[in-house]
């Protein structure tokens, strides 16, 4: 007669020669919790995986660390090329860096894949048919991270797009659309106010579009396309979009599907990748054994696909369906109408075991293709190098002046190559000719262009700098007003 242990194990595959190396991070708050459970099945389920525990978070950041993770860590990320993490604690204040952020960007990990599913035989939602994937650009937009304070009144984020960065995220878009039998690919971004970044994004998208001929494509105003994806989710399928607009929209996503709580998250990049779910580390749940550990559990899904583990990931899968559809549920997804038994964390894990080589029966059961590969987006093509020509400058000032007063100030002391064009502030045009119901702030942005359409040069602004220097403006930064093969490489002011 077999032992308790022998039964609990008695459905899982026979285990893969080599063991994938993979790092483990149990996280803070409820992350030891849910990865310990999610551990667990993954070993019951047969995964073959070589486990390098490693410290990372909170723990981390106390000890000084500011970007809350050492040398050793990175070695063992590096050196393993896949990364499952539990949910970590970013310190507030102190200047503490986002860990996810750091890591996504240090190893290159660009596309942020997170599947958004309704289970309405389960768990109650008002989107039944949601069944939609984020496709998250991951390394640049807002989170490039680069902030000031340039005056006393004035903050400034900037916002960074690349060409390339775009090219690389949505043909992954369209590879991921394309591998999982996908219909249609929906790009969202804001390029009516942002015209050059999030247009340039738009653009890309356009450009990429008709290589994939089999596949709907449309673009949405993330305004409108935010309240669409509340109210009618079904309409999307792969919806790709520039960072800061993928974290919001994603998590909104998830909620609706019933729970952030069962939603997981693949961060993929050329040389690695890290899978963990999109909620956060939750202190006020740690240490009662109620948090959900689905979304962890199906990030691990995804990571046994990406290792070439697919009827293991399959296994669990399955199982995980099996149990929700048995109406075994945590807290956060329990219904009267639905539910049958409420469990906590370790209960939840031992019925997903439980349920290792069964299937489910209202739902459909998944498949994972064992041949497919995972989804490597190309390499963005070689740019062409345009021709560059400097026209002009924008220098921005810190002043309490008003913006006549400023004007005179700056065109006496301006030189002859460069004159004042305009002024304006927070964007919208002051002077000349500028309203006096707008409001000002002590931040303002002065653009000059050359007299008489002279040629300029890099001299010419460093000129006019100690000109302004001399008169004691106080000038805060200067950036170069360029064009691109004769197309206008900067923004009009508002007004203009």
């Amino acid at each position: 007669m077999r032992n308790a242990a022998a039964t609990a194990l008695s459905t899982q595959a026979e285990p893969i020669a080599e063991p994938a190396p993979v790092t483990v991070a149990m996280g803070d708050g409820i992350g030891p919790e849910i990865m310990e459970a999610c551990l667990r099945i993954l070993e019951a389920a047969g995964a073959s995986l070589a486990i390098d525990e490693i410290d990372i978070g909170e723990s981390v950041y106390r000890a000084g660390h500011s970007a809350g993770i050492t040398d050793s860590t990175w070695q063992s990320l590096r050196h393993n090329g896949v990364f499952y993490k539990a949910p970590i604690t970013t310190p507030q204040g102190g200047g503490y860096k986002s860990l996810n952020v750091t890591v996504r960007k240090s190893l290159g990990l660009f596309a942020n894949i997170r599947p958004c599913r309704a289970y309405p035989a389960c768990i109650p939602t008002r989107h039944p048919a949601m069944d939609l994937v984020v496709v998250r650009e991951n390394e640049e937009d807002l989170y490039a991270g680069i902030e000031h304070r340039q005056t006393d009144q004035v903050y400034q984020c900037l916002k960074l797009v690349s060409r390339p960065g775009c090219e690389k995220i949505i043909r992954y878009a369209f590879e991921y659309a394309r591998a999982h039998g996908r219909r249609k690919v929906s790009c969202f971004t804001k390029d009516n106010i942002m015209k050059m970044t999030d247009g340039l994004f738009h653009e890309v998208f356009d450009q990429i579009a008709p290589e994939y001929p089999e596949i709907e494509t449309d673009h949405w105003i993330i305004d409108i396309a935010a309240a669409r994806l509340a109210d009618t989710p079904e309409i999307f399928d792969v919806v790709v979009m520039p960072n800061l607009y993928g974290d919001i929209l994603s998590d909104i996503a998830a909620q609706i599907t019933g729970s952030v709580g069962i939603a997981p998250s693949a961060n993929i990049g050329a040389n690695g990748a890290m899978f963990e779910a999109i909620h956060g580390s939750a202190p006020p749940l740690a240490g009662r054994d109620i948090a959900n550990p689905s979304g962890l559990l199906l990030a691990g899904v995804m990571m046994l696909v990406h290792l070439r583990q697919p009827e293991v990931a399959e296994r669990i899968h399955n199982a995980w369906l099996a149990t929700i559809e048995q109406g075994i549920h945590t807290d956060d997804i329990h219904r009267a109408e639905t539910s049958r038994h409420r469990v906590g964390t370790r209960g939840f894990a031992d019925a997903v075991i439980e349920r290792l080589g069964t299937e489910p029966e209202t739902m459909t059961p998944v498949r994972y293709n064992a041949d497919a590969a995972p989804v490597i987006a190309p390499e963005p093509l070689p740019q062409r190098v345009a021709a560059k020509t400097l026209v002009g400058v924008d220098v921005f000032v810190h002043a309490t002046d008003t913006a006549e007063a400023l004007a005179g100030t700056l065109r006496r002391n301006a030189g002859d190559i460069l004159d004042l064009q305009m002024i304006t502030n927070r964007g919208v045009k002051v002077w000349p000719d500028g309203l006096p119901e707008t409001f000002c702030t002590d931040h303002w942005r002065c653009r000059f262009m050359p007299a008489d359409s002279c040629p300029v040069n890099q001299s010419d602004v460093v000129a006019l700098l100690a000109s302004l220097t001399e008169a004691s403006v106080d000038f805060i930064k200067s950036e170069q007003l360029y064009d691109f093969d004769g197309k206008r490489g900067y923004s009009l002011g508002q007004g203009q």
